[in-house]
């Protein structure tokens, strides 16, 4: 066994300085195949160790005592190997974890059978040089779809229909044409609700490599806008990493640069009025000359505040935008992160070994999202946290960094609090749950949270206070209300899918869109809501 020790000053979520040691076990496992991931595949949400190549998939399952069961299933060959990329999901909801392999000829998708004993194949005959692959609901009708950026053409994705089956599509989320598209991540970063696409790009002309964000229209469209945003840097970069950086409510981003040929490092500050701005200059990260194609956002030390990994390296956040570097701590490459021993601190694996996280006397509190009218792994919720010190946000996501997956439960550290005040879920579905009552959750502990625990129906949501008019209306519905601050409108029909949603401009909704029928508005401003039914004729 090797430990590295490395002791830093870092602030906590309140700001005071405290001593933190943040530190790795080495500890190695017989993995037989380098295409690796953390994540939970047999639906006891507990992270797992996986290793897959064409021909196998090799899963360590993680006991509840911290030890693993090992089983190594034979596959038939793949057309694809997941040479670029590696993504995980249970896309088709029958409790086992399926994967898609990006390759460089094309994307290959393994589905989990009833048990998780054993897998079925679907490869395209598509060329796809893949590289960074998520998996995500594009079209918000509760089904799982998945995207994969294509490095010499337009981008693909595979829309799920109502049978199951990923239909390929290409083009309309990063069209330019000789690709350059290197890392995609799904993010809220407008806090409207829904799910935004950001693309690290790299290689080639200026245009080929200028970065690009998709931002969701709330009704199934997609508006590039990268530009408008300050995040169209033309630099070199393979993958970007996105969290609340100085805990305010909105995600920011770390651009990692993978060389230095056309731009340094990016350290974008979400202004939370659609503008960024590049706050690098006297975050300590100035100097920072360390290159690559793997950064991904964690609390490593779980003192609230988080910490980028970045090519092996740990930036330790201290929750203000600035940041102490320590070196190499992961041996020159981030690998896949997770907790693999159920101490509630972040692990690390890649090549055969495991780097236990040492912990310290921090607390946390993580969680796994079950979706019901969203996806079953509440893939696109976001999930915020209040604790005395301040509020935490995060997203729940497949797929980060460049080639590795990582778990998909979601994380945080609080430091020396000990009590979560409330932990609010954004569904995709456009649900919202609301834990606010004592030992709903529980610190230092996995909960998990299923959609709607705390969510009244539609129908008994409903509230006389808000007023629509005209009611039925055909075009624009008029709202009672004096202050629209903040306030993000959802529209779902009688079924209860999400139809629209977006910020409340000013007290009224266009809804000349809709097709005739009867519908639900809700309004959702400071932690309350209101519902109200209307007709669109």
């Amino acid at each position: 066994m090797k430990k590295v020790l490395l002791i830093v000053l870092v602030s906590c979520l309140g700001g005071a300085l405290t001593a933190q040691n943040v530190s790795f076990t080495n500890t190695n496992v017989s993995t037989n195949y380098q295409d690796i991931g953390v994540v939970d595949m047999n639906g006891d949400h507990l992270d797992d160790l996986l290793s897959v190549s064409r021909t196998n998939i090799q899963i360590f399952y993680q006991q509840t005592d911290g030890s693993f069961i090992e089983r190594d299933i034979t596959t038939p060959q793949t057309a694809n190997s997941p040479s670029w990329s590696l993504a995980a999901a249970d896309y088709d909801e029958n409790g086992y974890t399926d994967l898609l392999y990006g390759g460089g000829n094309g994307v290959t998708f393994m589905t989990a059978n009833a048990d998780g004993t054993d897998y079925t194949e679907t490869s395209g005959s598509q060329f796809v040089f893949s590289q960074r692959s998520n998996f995500v609901d594009i079209n918000n009708d509760g089904r799982l779809d998945a995207f994969v950026c294509h490095d010499v053409e337009p981008n693909v994705f595979y829309i799920q229909d109502e049978f199951g089956n990923l239909i390929y599509n290409q083009g309309g989320l990063g069209d330019f044409p000789s690709g350059g598209h290197y890392g995609s991540v799904w993010i809220d970063y407008d806090n409207d609700r829904d799910m935004d696409m950001f693309i690290a790009k790299c290689g080639g002309s200026e245009a080929r490599r200028t970065n690009q964000m998709h931002t969701n229209n709330g009704d199934g469209t997609y508006t590039e806008n990268g530009a408008a945003l300050g995040l169209d840097d033309p630099m070199q970069t393979w993958s970007s990493a996105w969290g609340d950086y100085n805990n305010d409510g909105f995600m920011d981003a770390w651009v990692g640069a993978s060389n230095f040929n056309d731009g340094f490092h990016r350290l974008m500050r979400n202004n939370g009025d659609g503008t960024f701005t590049d706050v690098i200059v006297g975050s300590g990260l100035e100097s920072f000359n360390a290159t690559g194609i793997e950064n991904a956002t964690h609390d490593f030390n779980n003192d609230g505040n988080l910490d980028i990994a970045s090519n092996g390296n740990i930036l330790l956040g201290n929750g203000d935008f600035t940041f102490t570097v320590q070196s190499n701590l992961l041996s020159g490459s981030n690998g896949a992160f997770g907790d693999l021993n159920g101490d509630g601190f972040i692990d690390a694996f890649r090549g055969g070994t495991i780097r236990y996280n040492d912990s310290n006397s921090n607390n946390w509190v993580s969680f796994a999202t079950v979706g019901t009218d969203s996806n079953l792994d509440g893939i696109g919720a976001r999930v915020e946290i209040e604790t005395a010190t301040g509020i935490q946000i995060r997203d729940v996501r497949s797929g980060e960094g460049f080639e590795y997956m990582s778990s998909i439960n979601t994380h945080f550290g609080i430091g020396t609090d000990t009590e979560i005040s409330s932990v609010t879920v954004y569904w995709p579905s456009g649900a919202i749950d609301i834990y606010d009552q004592p030992g709903q959750i529980v610190v230092n502990k996995l909960n998990v949270l299923t959609e709607k625990e705390t969510t009244l129906g539609l129908e008994e949501a409903q509230v006389a206070n808000l007023i629509l008019f005209p009611n039925p209306t055909t075009d624009v519905l008029n709202l009672s209300l004096k202050n629209t601050d903040g306030a993000i409108y959802t529209i779902f029909d009688l079924t209860g899918k999400r139809v629209a949603n977006g910020f409340l401009e000013n007290a009224s909704v266009n809804v000349e869109q809709l097709p005739l029928g009867n519908y639900f508005l809700r309004i959702f401003q400071d932690g309350a809501l209101q519902t109200q039914r209307f007709v669109k004729k």
